[in-house]
């Protein structure tokens, strides 16, 4: 009996129990003004998942300067008119984004004992891929309409940030923000991550040591990420089971510091909103959004 009652809780309770959580970040310059950045990805929206609608719609009400927004966001292929509509509020706000692979490929059935015991980044061919620095293209019930879902957002004003870089000016502080495709099947072009004298935010679907290292080393002051799903399943104590990259498990979610050639970085996860339909399981794990203060460094 208390088997199955920790199985229906992580089925069909706490995959419900969306929470915002709040923190505070000192990383702008000396100086500057308090910017505060929703950030959300990894929804995995479903059209008749009304609850998670309705939640997104009400995080319009805060108090928001930019929306950071780090992909996975369908898990549907009827899904996108229901996003575009979840995520009015927001998109009427200042917005980033990048794409991750649910936004080009449908789920598949899989066992989901696979994404939880034995992530991708261990299978020998998805680590020759990377390597190679190869598209990999993941078993998928087929392809998505990427193009009406990115017209969406960039319709309403949100920034493409997918192997791009701007410039956007947040109560008077010039930053420069530069993103990347998906790693994590090989459509990221890193070639276009370097240095400038200026205050720097990036955004990865994928957080992978690779990807932390190099925009670390490209003085990016913080890095937003998501991808992980905070582990989706964690151990009282032990935490995270994985991370479904080679990002070591106790950083699943939350905020990291990062060190590389004396240059530091901050990395922000996000433990996101939803899960593939064919893995509806989180535990000790809530479904989550990230407002997040940036305040400056003195």
């Amino acid at each position: 009996m208390p088997l199955l009652a920790l199985v229906i809780w992580a089925i069909f309770i706490e995959r419900q129990l969306f929470v915002v959580r709040e923190q505070t970040i000192r990383v702008l310059p000396s100086g500057s003004q308090p910017i505060r950045v929703l950030q959300i990805g990894d929804i995995h929206l479903a059209p008749w998942q009304r609850g998670k609608i309705r939640f997104l719609k009400k995080l319009g009400k805060n108090e928001i300067d930019l929306v950071v927004n780090t992909g996975d966001n369908l898990g549907h292929p009827g899904a996108i008119d229901p996003l575009l509509d979840a995520l009015a509020p927001l998109l009427s706000k200042r917005g980033v984004f990048v794409n991750g692979s649910n936004d080009y490929y449908a789920p598949a059935l899989k066992n989901p004992l696979g994404y939880l015991f034995r992530p991708t980044s261990k299978s020998k061919k998805r680590e020759l891929d990377l390597k190679a620095g190869n598209k990999f293209t993941p078993r998928t019930a087929g392809t998505l309409d990427t193009k009406q879902m990115t017209f969406g957002f960039e319709s309403a004003g949100w920034h493409n940030l997918n192997n791009r870089t701007e410039e956007l000016e947040i109560n008077g502080l010039t930053i420069r923000f530069v993103g990347i495709d998906d790693f994590h099947i090989g459509l990221s072009d890193l070639s276009g991550v370097v240095e400038k004298d200026q205050f720097t935010i990036a955004l990865t679907h994928a957080p992978y040591l690779k990807v932390i290292e190099k925009f670390t080393k490209a003085g990016v002051s913080l890095i937003f990420a998501g991808h992980t799903h905070g582990g989706q399943v964690r151990v009282p104590i032990f935490g995270a089971l994985t991370t479904n990259s080679d990002l070591p498990n106790r950083f699943a979610r939350g905020i990291s510091g990062w060190e590389f050639n004396n240059k530091s970085s901050i990395l922000s996860v996000v433990a996101g909103l939803g899960n593939s339909i064919f893995a509806p399981v989180r535990f000790f794990c809530r479904p989550e959004v990230r407002l997040i203060t940036l305040t400056a460094v003195s």
